[in-house]
C-alpha cells in the first residue's frame, strides 16, 4: 500500500531527522519510547502508545504510553492486551485512521479512569514482514482528526522503527557471540593461570602439614598468603571483565556515544563533561532516562535555538545524578514551538516520576540552561 504524500518539507525534515536519531546507539527501551515521542510531535497527538506483541501474535504483551500523568496511570491499572479496536491491527495490520474512536463498531470502551479520547490513528510496525507490535496516537490537538500526511509522516517513522528493531537486535545478538567467546577465552585464561595457581597452593600446603615442625614454616605461609591473594584479584579482573566491560559499558561511554550520533544534525561537537563517580553510583535504570532527557535537550538544541556552541555535563555527587545542557541560541522565551512545550512538559514529567526536577531557563546572557536533577538510583 503506498503511503499518502508528505507535502510540507519542513515535516519531511523533521521525518529524515527523526530517523537519524532512531539510528543512535541506544537501548531498546529508550530507543521505543523515542518513537511515541516523535510520532506524537509530528502529529500533534496528545496521547500516543506503542503495543508489543507476544511470541506469538495474538495479544499485546507489553503496552508502553506518552502523554499520561503518573497519577492518571496508576488510576487506570490494567493494560490493553489487544481488544477492541486496538485487536483489529492484530487481525488485520493495516494503517487505522478514525475521527472518533468511541463510535466504531469494535470499540469496547475505555476502563474506569480513563481520560476520554478521540481521534485516533494506529500504524503497525513490521520487523522482517512480520508485526512486532502497532504505534497508537489518540487526540490530535488542534483539529477533529488526523490527516492523510499525519498518517504518511506516522507510516514513515514506523518503516524506520522497524530497520532499527531489527539492527538493534541484530547489533545485540553479536554483541552477545563476542561476550560468549570472551569468556571463553577468559574461562581458559582462569584455568590456565589462576586455578593452576591455586593447585600450587594446595600442593604446599599439602607439605607443610606433613613437615610441621619446620622453622621457617611461618616465612613460608605468608608467601603462600601472598599468592591467594594474587590469584584473588586475579579473579576479581576476569570477573569485572566478564560483567563491565562488554556488556555494561556505563553512563560516561553511553553519553558519549550518543552526542556523537546527534552531531551530524547539530552541524557542530558539543562538549561534554563529567565529575564524580559516575559509572559506579548511577544505576542503568537511570542511566536509559539521562540518555533519553540529552536526546530531547540536544535535539531541542538543533531544531530550534540556532545554537553554535553547546555543552553537556553530567555528574554524581551526594546521591543526585545532575545533568547540564547549556547553548549560546536564541533563547528559550523567543522560541514559539508548540513541539518544544510539549517535549519540556513530557522531561519535567519523567523526572518526578523519578522523584526529581527539571528546569529550563533562559540567563540574561542569553542562550539556553536546561537543570535536570534525580536520583542516582531508583
Amino acid at each position: 500500500m503506498p503511503f499518502p504524500s508528505i507535502d510540507e518539507p519542513v515535516k519531511l525534515t523533521r521525518v529524515i531527522e527523526a530517523v537519524m536519531l532512531l539510528r543512535a546507539d541506544l537501548e531498546l527501551p529508550v530507543l521505543l519510547s523515542h518513537v511515541i515521542d516523535e510520532a506524537r510531535s509530528l502529529t500533534s497527538a496528545r496521547y500516543g502508545a506503542l503495543g508489543i506483541l507476544n511470541s506469538e501474535r495474538t495479544a499485546i504483551a507489553e503496552f508502553l504510553t506518552v502523554g499520561l500523568t503518573e497519577d492518571e496511570e496508576a488510576r487506570i491499572g490494567s493494560r490493553p492486551t489487544g481488544k477492541g479496536v486496538l485487536g483489529l491491527l492484530l487481525s488485520d495490520p493495516q494503517p487505522l485512521r478514525l475521527a472518533e474512536l468511541r463510535v466504531h463498531p469494535q470499540s469496547s470502551g475505555f476502563p474506569a479512569h480513563h481520560p476520554p479520547m478521540g481521534s485516533f490513528l494506529g500504524v503497525p510496525i513490521e520487523v522482517r514482514n512480520e508485526v512486532y507490535g502497532s504505534l497508537y496516537l489518540t487526540d490530535k490537538i488542534g483539529s477533529s482528526e488526523f490527516t492523510d500526511e499525519d498518517q504518511a509522516l506516522v507510516e514513515a517513522l514506523a518503516v524506520a522503527a522497524g530497520m532499527v528493531i531489527e539492527n538493534t537486535r541484530l547489533h545485540q545478538r553479536v554483541q552477545d557471540l563476542a561476550v560468549l567467546e570472551d569468556r571463553d577465552r577468559m574461562a581458559r585464561d582462569l584455568h590456565d593461570t589462576v586455578v593452576q595457581h591455586l593447585y600450587a597452593v594446595g600442593i604446599s600446603l599439602e607439605t607443610m602439614a606433613k613437615e610441621s615442625e619446620a622453622e621457617d614454616t611461618a616465612d613460608r605461609l605468608a608467601v603462600l598468603v601472598s599468592d591467594v591473594g594474587e590469584a584473588i584479584r586475579q579473579v576479581r579482573s576476569s570477573i569485572y571483565a566478564l560483567g563491565l566491560d562488554e556488556e555494561d559499558p556505563g553512563a560516561r561511554a553511553g553519553v558519549v556515544a550518543l552526542v556523537r550520533s546527534l552531531t551530524p544534525m547539530l552541524g557542530f561537537n558539543v562538549r561534554v563533561s563529567f565529575d564524580g563517580p559516575i559509572d559506579a553510583v548511577i544505576s542503568q535504570s537511570v542511566t536509559e532516562q539521562l540518555l533519553a532527557t540529552i536526546r530531547e535537550a540536544v535535539t531541542n538544541v538543533g531544531r530550534h535555538a540556532h545554537a553554535t556552541e553547546a555543552s553537556v555535563a553530567v555528574s554524581a555527587h551526594h546521591g543526585v545524578c545532575h545533568l547540564r545542557v547549556v547553548d549560546n541560541g536564541i533563547g528559550l522565551g523567543v522560541v514559539d514551538d508548540e513541539d518544544v512545550g510539549l517535549g519540556l512538559v513530557n522531561l519535567r514529567r519523567r523526572a518526578e516520576k523519578m522523584h526529581g526536577t527539571m528546569e529550563m531557563v533562559s540567563p540574561e546572557s542569553g542562550g539556553t540552561v536546561l537543570e535536570w536533577k534525580v536520583p542516582v538510583s531508583q
